[in-house]
């Protein structure tokens, strides 16, 4: 029986044609010692961060996309409104216009003591349609003539007035809110040339509180 030699280690087979370090076993890679990542997950970890950069600019540019339309969608919807409300007015303008005539004539009817009767009736009827549509009459006797809703037809020249003034209305004027849809047709008097400007109430009783005083004092002083 042989004995074994101290201190001797028994090593494993190694394979004729191997070198020692094929024999010794292989460990997995290791993290630096500064314990950073390796290089190819923060490569991964920037181009994850890339993308996301660009998808928030992509949502940013649609929600701008968005916002812009919704405002032109809103725009679109006022003017169309606008134009719609535009189109009503001129078409309620051109029906009412071609009724003035028959108004005039019932104006007419009325200022002689014709409008009687069923034909009363009629006319009230029509009147009253005409006013619910926005039609309103102007013009009157003694108001200041103003060329923008006055169409002065006869012309004289009064003592009593101290502007341009309608004296007569010939015919009415009417209107459709602020659309004038025909002036009022009027005679006008202005004041008479040379003539003096007629004294307000407050002038006159001014004159009339200066006349008393003079004759409680007994006259003006003579020289």
């Amino acid at each position: 029986m042989t004995e074994e030699t101290p201190g001797f280690e028994e090593k494993p087979d190694v394979p004729s044609g191997a070198t020692p370090e094929d024999a010794e076993p292989k460990t997995a890679p290791s993290a630096s010692a500064d314990g950073a990542a390796p290089a190819g997950d923060a490569n991964q970890t920037a181009g994850l961060v890339a993308q996301l950069d660009q998808a928030r600019k992509a949502l940013d540019e649609r929600t701008a996309d968005l916002q812009r339309l919704q405002a032109e969608f809103q725009n679109y919807r006022r003017r169309v409104e606008r134009d719609r409300i535009a189109v009503k007015e001129i078409a309620v303008a051109n029906l009412l216009t071609e009724l003035l005539p028959v108004l005039d004539d019932i104006g007419r009817a009325r200022e002689h003591g014709e409008l009687v009767g069923g034909f009363k009736s009629v006319a009230e009827s029509l009147e009253t349609v005409a006013a619910k549509m926005g039609l309103q009459q102007f013009g009157k006797e003694g108001e200041p003539f103003d060329p923008t809703i006055h169409e002065a037809l006869m012309h004289s020249y009064a003592p009593d007035v101290t502007e341009t003034t309608c004296v007569a209305i010939l015919q009415p004027g009417y209107r459709i809110g602020e659309r004038t849809i025909r002036p009022a047709r009027v005679a006008v008097a202005e004041p008479q040339p040379g003539a003096q400007p007629a004294k307000t109430d407050a002038e006159a009783g001014a004159d009339s509180a200066e006349a008393a005083d003079d004759k409680e004092s007994g006259g003006p002083d003579e020289g």
